[in-house]
């Protein structure tokens, strides 16, 4: 009995997305739960997995755009597994390399040979094509007017999408006549192009949104980090033994945020329409990079959570993002984000806003830097903190205000325990 395999619903706002790969080959043989293919949406990316044992025949390509509930592929309940895929096409023969002509797929006549009738009509552009990679349009079966070799069609070639067929030389031309023989490099390979995953359009749309329906503006100020990692040094291992976590920078940003947010309200709100929405709870969202983009899981309730609580559910996040296993509640809800670029060795940066929140804070590189402590120039590891915010509800005053708090909580953490 063959059992459609579809694709999952994701949520009650999502009605389709991006096949982005299979995880298993046509005719493998597959268990009930294993996964099967990856599933890009504008929110989130997942897999979909075996409902039983037995055979599986994929019925869609990788790279397809569906919708949910779509059949892309069946299984044969019961039926032995592993039956061979079926065999690629020939790959395309590509010019070979001087003194290496031996190793050619197919041979290509230069491109003086031609075809006749209409087919010997080629533009300028097939013409430079078979000047730059040596492929003659006469090994080609043209898709243009009457037959003739079209730019496309040699792309298809050069791609290995399109069969090329042996021609003979053409005749030698007269020595008297015959032109100097030119090498030309062969310019093949230099761009490619893809189209963009679900997910990453709608970063792209949510970018541009911050970017044209705001009055963003971006502050800053520096921290000095030795007192933290002083801390850290001196009660990590004795943390990780205890809660089996590291004791990271990014809990003690999560606090302090959260603790100058209660002492500037502004900054944990948002503007809908003409009113301004005031939040008195604090889900922050965590930036995190991963293969496909940028994705930000909500951290709940972080003014509930001690230090190793907020270090567990980021790490969980940040691990099952990048495994594609995120749930699309697990983004939704934030009231205000940090994104730290220095762990990329980033220095400065104007984070955008993560649409609607009001505020975002950028975390920076780590560097040593020469500062002036009582009258004396010292050696202190700096970060330098960017906030971009929406100028609209939150003010000049405010914005900085905010940094200036989160500054004084990473440079006196003591002061994070007793919220002063």
């Amino acid at each position: 009995m063959a059992v459609d395999v579809k694709i999952p619903p994701m949520g009650e706002s999502i009605t389709g997305g991006l096949l982005a790969a299979w995880l298993v080959k046509n005719g493998d043989a597959v268990r009930k739960g294993q996964p099967l293919f990856s599933y890009e949406t504008d929110k989130v990316t997942s897999e979909g997995t075996a409902e039983v044992d037995g055979r599986i025949t994929i019925a869609i390509e990788a790279g397809t755009e569906v919708l949910v509930g779509q059949v892309v592929a069946s299984i044969e309940a019961g039926a032995a597994g592993n039956a061979p895929a079926p065999a690629a096409a020939p790959a395309a023969a590509k010019p070979a390399a001087p003194g290496n002509a031996a190793t050619q797929a197919a041979p290509i006549a230069t491109p003086a040979a031609t075809k006749s009738g209409a087919a010997a009509e080629v533009s300028p552009a097939v013409r430079r094509l078979s000047a730059e990679t040596g492929l003659d349009p006469a090994a080609l079966e043209g898709t243009g007017k009457a037959g003739r070799v079209t730019k496309g069609d040699m792309l298809a070639a050069l791609a290995g999408q399109a069969p090329i067929k042996a021609v003979a030389p053409a005749a030698a031309a007269p020595a008297a006549t015959a032109a100097p023989a030119v090498e030309i490099p062969s310019r093949t390979g230099r761009t490619s192009r893809k189209r963009m995953s679900p997910l990453r359009r709608k970063i792209a749309e949510r970018l541009v949104q911050a970017k044209s329906e705001t009055a963003m503006l971006t502050t800053f100020n520096e921290v000095n980090m030795a007192p933290v990692m002083e801390l850290r040094k001196r009660h990590g291992e004795e943390f990780l033994k205890k809660y089996g976590v590291k004791l990271g920078f990014m809990s003690f940003f999560v606090k302090a945020a959260v603790q100058a947010m209660k002492e500037v309200p502004a900054i944990n709100a948002q503007l809908d329409g003409e009113d301004i929405i005031e939040n008195h709870f604090f889900d922050i969202g965590v930036a995190v990079g991963t293969d496909k983009g940028l994705m930000v899981p909500v951290v709940r309730e972080c003014d509930q959570l001690n230090f190793a609580g907020i270090e567990k559910a980021i790490g969980d996040y940040g691990k099952r993002a990048r495994d594609g296993k995120i749930q699309l509640p697990e983004l939704q809800g934030g009231v205000f984000t940090i994104s730290n670029g220095g762990i990329y060795g980033s220095m400065l940066s104007t984070p955008i806003l993560n649409h609607p929140q009001a505020a975002i804070m950028g975390l920076h590189n780590i560097v040593e830097r020469p500062v002036v402590e009582n009258g004396q120039i010292v050696i202190r590891p700096i970060m330098y903190l960017a906030l971009s915010y929406d100028h609209r509800i939150i003010d000049g005053k405010e914005a900085v205000t905010f940094l200036v708090k989160v500054r004084q909580f990473i440079e006196d953490p003591q002061r994070l325990l007793f919220g002063v």
